[in-house]
């Protein structure tokens, strides 16, 4: 009768936990994976409802009449920023005519907001074309503009990105970052908004966000 070789289990190896540095990365990527799976709503939420002192800071630019402009000139006002260039064909003219029909949805409360556009195409956004273009969509709208050195630092404040894709002449686009800073008298962030709200929404989260802020 042959006898059964009887082979001894090797206990499994536990598998050693990660440095605590990693498992706080783990946490941050499962944190940011629930939030897009929440979806629109809980992004917003985050947006609107966090102070965030890393964005924003002060800017020396030309508004349409060629006259100097910085924050200092709206001390003790809010304002709304939006990043864009008169040449985009879509996401920039369709922000500034909603958040024109959002100021307009607030009646006097939206008095106390001044909306701004600053352009990120120095080249082609002269004063004249930036005050043309805002025109076009709401007395309310300032235009500014700039060299590429003043834009420089102003763009690098409020995180903006940008890629350009080259074409011919004025064909040339341009990939931008696309949020609406409101800014307080202080010119501190109070909050920012997607720029693919509905107007309704945006004047939504402008009410709340200078109730919580007064």
């Amino acid at each position: 009768m042959k006898r059964r070789s009887i082979r001894k289990k090797t206990p499994a190896r536990k598998a050693s936990a990660p440095p605590r540095q990693d498992r706080k990365v783990l946490v941050l990527i499962v944190s940011i994976t629930f939030a897009l799976l929440v979806g629109a709503a809980g992004f917003r939420t985050f947006l609107t409802s966090h102070h965030h002192a890393a964005i924003g800071g002060p800017y020396a630019l030309t508004d349409g009449q060629e006259h100097p402009v910085s924050q200092s000139d709206f001390q003790g006002r809010y304002t709304l920023i939006y990043f864009g260039y008169t040449h985009c064909v879509d996401v920039c003219p369709l922000t500034l005519e909603t958040v024109s029909s959002a100021l307009d949805e607030l009646n006097t409360k939206g008095n106390s907001v001044t909306p701004i556009f600053i352009s990120v195409d120095p080249t082609r956004d002269t004063p004249q074309v930036v005050k043309e273009y805002v025109e076009n969509f709401s007395p309310k709208i300032i235009g500014l503009t700039g060299t590429s050195e003043q834009l420089q630092p102003v763009m690098e404040a409020f995180h903006v990105k940008m890629q350009h894709h080259s074409g011919m002449g004025s064909k040339d686009l341009i990939d931008h970052s696309s949020l609406l800073y409101l800014m307080d008298g202080e010119n501190q962030l109070v909050g920012m908004i997607p720029v693919d709200s509905s107007a309704h929404q945006i004047a939504t989260d402008l009410k709340r966000l200078l109730l919580t802020h007064s």
